[in-house]
């Protein structure tokens, strides 16, 4: 089955103890992925309820070609945007491989979305973005990666989720800690108190949802990336978020790009131009703390 002539799907059951790989990708052409120095599967980390039946919800996993399962290699795990009612886990396939190719395993969840016929807040959306990093982070053996050098990344309500992560008091399961040890936000929705984007879905519970409103000295360093058209995201609040961290003693680097909109740093916008500029940015901030050469 081929899907826009670009890759076909060939289905696979390889058990690794505690999860299943539904699926390998490979080109139309019958070459596989790895011709990209990059090996791509997809996982069901969890299985929810919907409409009265079961539903998966699956993980893309990228990895270099030279990966083995005794590797310790960092990690990040990615949270497309959408408003919490839209997206998909393909909005950081190019971030995913260009980091793969860095020595790094990176991860792209999907979770459940909201309706957009009523207001009620992304409880639903939380709680599938902490179970796939506890889900990840609890099989890091089977994947390859370092337990303690897994990051979170996100555009938009992704990087409200995965800011909410990075924030919010952690709550082990099994003794799993859902809380990255970096975080990559792009215009990310992390302040939804009074005046914030979000605030009409979480009203007065805002302190529950709003990672601007929970930083503390045991979150991790972070990288914001800004464009400053399309003002989901104002640049004092941005401002505020790094003052914050600061003020809390952590690491925290803001990125400011003038005259781009919301989705600037997505590889189909400016003809690549800012995703590559942002995809720098990531990489440098990588090195900083130690992940990549």
């Amino acid at each position: 089955m081929l899907v826009r002539t670009v890759y076909s799907i060939v289905f696979i059951a390889i058990s690794l103890g505690q999860f299943t790989l539904a699926a390998t990708w490979t080109f139309a052409d019958d070459s596989p992925v790895n011709k990209s120095s990059v090996i791509v599967d997809r996982f069901t980390y969890k299985q929810t309820e919907h409409e009265g039946k079961l539903r998966d919800l699956h993980i893309d996993w990228t990895r270099p070609a030279n990966w083995k399962e005794t590797d310790q290699r960092p990690a990040v795990v990615f949270i497309h945007g959408g408003g919490w009612v839209g997206g998909k886990p393909g909005q950081f396939v190019q971030h995913s491989e260009e980091l793969a190719k860095r020595g790094m395993v990176c991860f792209r969840v999907e979770y459940r979305l909201l309706d957009k016929s009523n207001n009620l807040p992304p409880a639903t959306c939380v709680e599938d973005a902490s179970d796939a990093f506890r889900y990840v982070r609890g099989n890091a053996e089977r994947f390859g990666i370092d337990a303690n050098r897994i990051g979170a990344g996100g555009g938009s309500a992704g990087g409200h989720l995965a800011a909410y992560l990075g924030m919010m008091d952690d709550e082990p399961v099994d003794s799993v800690s859902r809380k990255p040890n970096a975080l990559m936000l792009f215009n990310p929705v992390y302040d939804n108190g009074p005046g914030g984007w979000g605030t009409k879905r979480v009203g007065e519970n805002y302190p529950q949802y709003s990672p601007a409103h929970n930083i503390t000295s045991d979150d991790p360093p972070s990288i914001v990336f800004l464009g400053v058209i399309y003002l989901l995201v104002h640049v004092p609040t941005a401002e505020r978020f790094q003052r914050l961290c600061h003020e809390a003693g952590l690491k925290s680097e803001l990125r400011i790009y003038e005259g781009q909109p919301h989705g600037f740093f997505n590889v189909s916008k400016s003809g690549g131009e800012y995703y590559h500029k942002t995809l720098a940015e990531t990489i440098a901030f990588l090195q900083e703390i130690g992940w990549i050469e």
